[in-house]
């Protein structure tokens, strides 16, 4: 992979948050999923914004992701989260009866990803532009939980990707990452995403710590 240090503060969002402790979760579902909420909905003029889950990483170097009593890592695979049958199911597996219906509207499914503290050297999030990858390169792979199996995209390599990344993130900075788009109107459907290590980052840069809102956007049709 490429990395480009391009400062992309286009794609970012200024973000400020009345969050103290991200740690809390209790803390997390009052003050800050509902400013996620506000912030995604302005931005892609949906309707509805419904926070599904939150994860946060925080780096322990040598540490295996998942192993318990370890927290989670940052991703080094390049993926994109959700896929044309996942992306629907997952509206089906959170919204109930009323999923049917709102699957006949456009709708989305998009993470609002930020640093816990900043600037962020370590494990930056690289974005690929959407416009230099073919759907051709996207490889569905099974997500096994204990109570579900879902699915993902890997990346096939191909040297005409392109890719960025927000250099030094600060703390009230954010990235909209649009996982999937029902809409196949020419709107990029996927938003390929991964962490990596930056060469020029000095050895005593702070471990990364960030923390992801997953929800669903539904627009009006």
């Amino acid at each position: 992979m490429q990395n480009s240090r391009v400062d992309i503060r286009a794609a970012c969002f200024d973000f400020s948050t009345a969050q103290r402790d991200f740690y809390d979760d209790d803390e997390l579902r009052r003050v800050y999923y509902p400013e996620c909420i506000e912030l995604v909905l302005a931005a892609t003029g949906g309707i509805r914004g419904q926070v599904f889950d939150h994860t946060i990483r925080r780096r322990i170097w040598g540490g295996e992701d998942r192993k318990p009593g370890t927290p989670r890592q940052p991703v080094t695979r390049v993926h994109n989260d959700y896929t044309v049958r996942s992306g629907p199911q997952r509206v089906r597996d959170l919204m109930g009866d009323e999923a049917e219906e709102l699957l006949k509207r456009r709708f989305q499914i998009v993470n609002v990803w930020r640093p816990i503290r900043g600037p962020l050297r370590d494990a930056p999030l690289a974005l690929g532009d959407a416009s230099s990858v073919p759907f051709a390169d996207f490889v569905a792979s099974d997500l096994v939980y204990r109570d579900r199996t879902g699915e993902t995209y890997n990346l096939r390599y191909n040297p005409a990707h392109r890719w960025f990344y927000a250099p030094e993130m600060r703390q009230d900075e954010a990235i909209l990452i649009k996982s999937y788009d029902s809409a196949g109107n020419g709107a990029a459907r996927f938003a390929p995403h991964s962490s990596f290590e930056d060469p020029t980052a000095p050895a005593d840069i702070l471990p990364r710590e960030s923390i992801e809102i997953r929800m669903l956007v539904f627009h009006p049709g």
